[in-house]
This record gives structure tokens, C-alpha cells and sequence, in this order.
């Protein structure tokens, strides 16, 4: 498998924790972003959003962080990580489809403005990261993990933004409950870290 990949994209990151934490073998292949190679030619040909992560499975070609962790759950058969009883695989798409939504228009979107100069509205989006994680926070209360006994990919889609949110002026100091969620995640076997940048409050940490 061949992972394109940007080190500062959450998105990447996702896809390529996934595939190390599921023992998948893999090869990082790093775009130039700044230098626009997701929007060449011969990237534009893999995926025509000009966006990563994607992944090359000896020509299978899957766009988009989630699908890719999908496709990997289910081509290696980790149903531990991705159920396929009626109801946890009801309780993984919701999780999935907050991925997409609340972290990708809160966290996400605040972290765009400071990292990479998005012109999204700050107060407006540091609010709806508030929002997504106290609702989190509340999930989290009386358990280790959002759907089973143990960690899924709902999980590892929402890790991502939420550990780099401070990078977009979000505090999660007073979220206890995501604190200790987060650290169960980077104890797992396979963990891999975000790469961190100095912006927003990492600027003063």
C-alpha cells in the first residue's frame, strides 16, 4: 500500500495512523503542498479533488481519510475495529459522520485559520469546536471508548484535530474526560503522532 500524505493534514494523519495502529504495511509517499503537487497532473489522476490523503492498494485507488480506513478495516478483515453487527456499525457511521461535520467545521476549521490562513470566521468555528467537545466530554464520562469495550475507527477519526486543536486557539484543558481518551489512544500499540506546529496556543505553550 501506498499512502499520499502531507504531515500537517489531520485528514493524513488519520489514514496513516489507522494503517500502522491495524499493522498495516504501508509506504508514506509526502506531497510538496506548498508547491501545489496535489493539484499536478499525475496527483489530479488519483484523486481529482486534489486532496490527501489517498491510498494506492496495487492500483485500487481510495480517496478521502475515512474511506481509506474503511477500506483497510474491511480488506484486512478488523472487524474489531470496524463492526459489522447492525448496531455498532449504526454507533461507528454517527461517529463518522461527526468526523465530517462538527470536528471537520469546529476543531478542523479552527486550525485551518491559524496554520494555514483559512478565511474562516475564528470566533465562529472556536464555538462550534466548544460545542462538539463538551458533547465529547459528557460521552466520555463512563467510558474508555465511543463504541465498543475497546478502541474503532470512530475513535481514530476523531483524534486527529482534537489533540492539534490548541493549534487553532481551542483549549482543551478543562475536557478531562478527552484528556485521558486521548492518552488511551497514543498508548495503543502502533501509535503514531501528529506532527505539531507552533501556532495558537502552541505558540505560547
Amino acid at each position: 500500500m501506498k499512502l499520499y500524505y502531507f504531515a500537517l493534514s489531520g485528514h493524513a494523519h488519520r489514514a496513516h495512523l489507522f494503517l500502522s495502529l491495524i499493522g498495516a504495511d504501508h509506504e508514506l509517499i509526502n506531497l510538496d503542498l506548498a508547491n501545489g503537487e496535489h493539484k499536478k497532473p499525475p496527483f489530479l489522476a488519483l484523486n481529482p479533488f486534489g486532496q490527501v490523503p489517498v491510498l494506492d492498494d496495487d492500483g485500487v485507488i481510495v480517496s478521502d481519510s475515512v474511506a481509506i480506513m474503511v477500506y483497510a478495516a474491511k480488506k484486512l478483515g478488523k472487524t474489531e475495529w470496524l463492526p459489522e453487527d447492525a448496531t455498532n456499525a449504526a454507533h461507528i457511521q454517527r461517529w463518522l459522520s461527526v468526523a465530517a461535520g462538527q470536528i471537520a467545521y469546529g476543531p478542523c476549521a479552527a486550525r485551518l485559520v491559524t496554520v494555514f490562513g483559512a478565511k474562516f470566521n475564528p470566533d465562529e468555528v472556536i464555538a462550534r469546536a466548544h460545542a462538539i467537545l463538551t458533547l465529547l466530554d459528557a460521552e466520555l464520562a463512563n467510558k474508555d471508548w465511543l463504541v465498543t469495550e475497546r478502541a474503532t475507527v470512530a475513535d481514530i477519526a476523531l483524534y486527529s484535530y482534537i489533540v492539534q486543536a490548541p493549534e487553532g486557539n481551542v483549549d482543551i484543558s478543562s475536557y478531562h474526560n478527552i484528556d485521558k481518551w486521548l492518552r488511551r489512544i497514543e498508548a495503543l500499540p502502533g501509535f503514531v503522532p501528529f506532527t505539531q506546529t507552533p501556532a495558537g496556543l502552541r505558540a505560547s505553550a
